[in-house]
């Protein structure tokens, strides 16, 4: 993560669950902020936006968890701020409208404070991750924006990220591919190549072993010379990347659209966030190991 602690902004208008949340949080070594309703948190986060996450109860007085949650996301300042919403109401619908006002992450009422360190932590690693190819970006755009054809080969996370930086700058909009195109890439890496299943993610997430897991993979003789495969074509309608790993592949389609079954887990939503927030089209082809996005030109008004 950054080198300053994360910044995290507590949000519920009952000061015992501030307290509580509180409480459990402050030994991780965050930075710690209250607000006791949705238009206080509003006020505080549009003087200072430099917060990585937001714990935000639903139901409150005056502008619910909701309304902020819509209102954060339709500013462009807070695209990769981080959102967890806590809430009693478990009604798939209910958790599906949330998903689509763009919070990835929910805990439920009452909280276990255990889940509700886990799925912060792994929030806040998720940003982390989006934020460093963000600043490698920053330098190449320009140059990026040049490529026609290009084909790269890589193996580790390190690789996709120097590569999700460099593919990023191609697209239209570089800010919102970012998050995409890190998430083929990586996926491609942990759960094509590496084998790495969704109990395996999160049991070794839960364990805080997954960095230590991927570069122990990256050497046994089974994996070592797996490499992922990626094109890229800018053509007169668009922009196409292919990403294919070499693994067994898997079944892709309940990933596409991220259900309320899994809203709760710490992970499993990249594929939703990429197809929702970077590209038009998102289409994995044979058995799972191929994936091929595709961005249009914007069309002038």
């Amino acid at each position: 993560m950054r080198e300053s602690d994360p910044k995290v902004l507590l949000v519920d208008d009952a000061p015992v669950n501030l307290q509580v949340l509180a409480d459990s949080l402050r030994a991780e070594g965050y930075e710690l902020h209250m607000a006791e309703d949705g238009e206080s948190a509003w006020e505080l986060l549009d003087r200072d936006p430099a917060f990585d996450l937001v714990l935000l109860d639903l139901m409150m007085p005056r502008l619910d968890g909701m309304d902020l949650l819509r209102r954060l996301k339709g500013d462009r300042r807070f695209r990769f701020l981080q959102v967890i919403l806590q809430t009693a109401d478990t009604a798939p619908e209910r958790i599906a409208e949330g998903i689509q006002a763009g919070a990835f992450y929910y805990l439920t009422k009452p909280l276990n404070l255990k889940v509700l360190r886990s799925v912060v932590r792994a929030a806040l690693e998720s940003r982390a991750e989006v934020l460093d190819v963000e600043r490698k970006l920053e330098a190449g755009v320009r140059g990026a924006r040049l490529l026609r054809r290009a084909e790269f080969r890589f193996r580790s996370p390190e690789d996709a990220r120097a590569l999700a930086a460099l593919l990023a700058g191609t697209f239209p909009d570089p800010e919102a591919a970012t998050v995409g195109v890190w998430e083929l890439l990586i996926n491609a890496v942990e759960h094509g190549n590496l084998e790495l299943t969704y109990a395996d993610k999160t049991r070794l997430m839960q364990e805080r072993r997954m960095l230590v897991e991927v570069a122990e993979r990256l050497e046994r003789p089974e994996f070592r010379d797996r490499v992922v495969a990626v094109t890229f074509e800018r053509g007169d309608t668009g922009l196409t990347l292919t990403v294919e790993d070499e693994g067994p592949g898997f079944d892709w389609r309940p990933f596409l659209v991220l259900s309320s079954e899994r809203a709760f887990h710490t992970h499993g939503r990249g594929i939703a966030m990429a197809k929702a927030m970077s590209f038009d089209e998102l289409t994995y082809e044979g058995r799972g190991n191929r994936v091929v996005a595709r961005v249009g030109w914007p069309q002038a008004p």
